[in-house]
This record gives C-alpha cells, structure tokens and sequence, in this order.
C-alpha cells in the first residue's frame, strides 16, 4: 500500500526515538564513562529485546521497569561500575529527554491544519506524561496510547489496535510516524499507515512490505498533507 493523503485523518507517532532523542542519555554517562555511546546503544537495543521477549511469552512489565533491567545489563556487558543512586540517576534522564528539532514546528503545523495527533508508545504513562510535559507538547497532542493500558508492546498488533479503537477512527485512517526499523512495519501490518522518519539514515528491512512513506523531518510529512 502507498501513502494516501487523503485517507488520512489522525496521525499517531512514536516517543522515543522518534520525538524525543533516546541518545541524550550519553551526557549523564559520560560522567562515569568513557564509552557511554557503548553504554547507550547496548541499553537501547536491550531493552526492545525484552519487549519483543515479553511479548512472545507474554510476560509483561513496564517499559520503565525493563528499561532498568536494560540499563544494569549494558553496564555489566561494558563493564561499567555504578551504585544504585547513579543508575537512577542516569535512568531518570527518560523523564527529561530532549525533542528533536524538526518535532514542535511539524506537530504545529498538523495541528492547525486540524489533525488530531496522538502518541502511542511501548513507553510507561508516567513516562509519557512526563515527555509531553518536559517537551512543551501539550498544547498539539489530543492524547497519549501506553502499552501499560494493553500490557502489550509493540510491533505486536495489539497496541495499534488499541489505539486506533482509542483514537475512534478505522485503523486505515490512521497514519503512524516512527523511526524504528521494527516499528512501522509492526503499523502496516495491524492496518495503518506506516510513515518511517529514517533519523539514524539505516536501511530498512527486510522485509517484503516497504513504508508507506519515507521522511527525514516532521515538516515533510507536513507537505505530504499539504498543510
């Protein structure tokens, strides 16, 4: 399926990664460690393993519990050496994480034009709360979708789902931004669609299904709607 502006009616991205930057976390642990980009990217992909684990076995914890488990594993696979009150300390930094620049213009110009956007996120809803707040977003989100209302992560089709009966609008009405390689398949496939914002400039696949629509900015999906 190819992109159909028309079609269109509410537009639903992911958090981390994709408008907020997860490699923030580099700063704090760059007081303890000099490989904290090692640090960062292990604690990352981590934690989605324990997600799609989760998942399979269908075991669930918030993302913020398994984050913790994530970040602890990465420092022992470094070899990094933290107390309990660093580690938190470091962890905590999820609450405060930096929005990409291209996110509060885009976002404005969806919304003017009468979109109703939404997050929907593996993320915990503290979690969202807090990066809606810390990220001066509110007043262009008409609500947040956590897998905590689910207890489902995705790229299971289960949270899509859920938000689109959230949401209120067939599920092919939706579109969904995310930068993760893993994620906006997961979209496609549950019936929405799948616009990928490629930030990390990787390949995607592989997969039989491509995006919908590829983006490197929040503004270029603007376009797209020509709004």
């Amino acid at each position: 399926m190819s992109f159909d502006p028309d079609a269109v009616e509410t537009i639903a991205f992911d958090s981390y990664g994709t408008v907020v930057d997860v490699t923030a976390v580099e700063e704090p642990l760059s007081e303890y460690t000099d490989r904290a980009e090692d640090v960062s990217k292990l604690w990352r992909e981590r934690s989605l393993q324990y997600a799609m684990v989760g998942n399979a076995i269908e075991e669930y914890d918030s993302f913020y519990a398994m984050n913790r488990h994530a970040f602890r594993y990465a420092l022992d696979e470094v070899g990094v050496d933290l107390d309990e009150d660093e580690r938190e300390d470091v962890l905590s930094t999820y609450h405060e994480l930096p929005v990409f620049d291209d996110v509060r213009e885009g976002m404005e110009r969806l919304h003017e034009a009468g979109y109703d956007l939404y997050i929907v996120s593996n993320g915990s809803e503290d979690m969202l709360e807090s990066m809606v707040e810390h990220g001066d977003l509110g007043d262009f989100l008409t609500d947040t979708v956590s897998a905590d209302e689910v207890e489902q992560f995705k790229p299971d089709a289960g949270l899509y789902r859920h938000a689109a009966e959230k949401i209120g609008v067939p599920i092919e009405n939706v579109g969904f931004v995310a930068a993760g390689w893993w994620d906006v398949p997961g979209a496609i496939h549950a019936g929405m669609q799948g616009v990928w914002i490629n930030r990390q400039d990787t390949l995607w696949g592989p997969y039989e299904t491509d995006p919908d629509l590829t983006i490197e900015t929040f503004g270029d999906l603007a376009d797209e709607l020509g709004v």
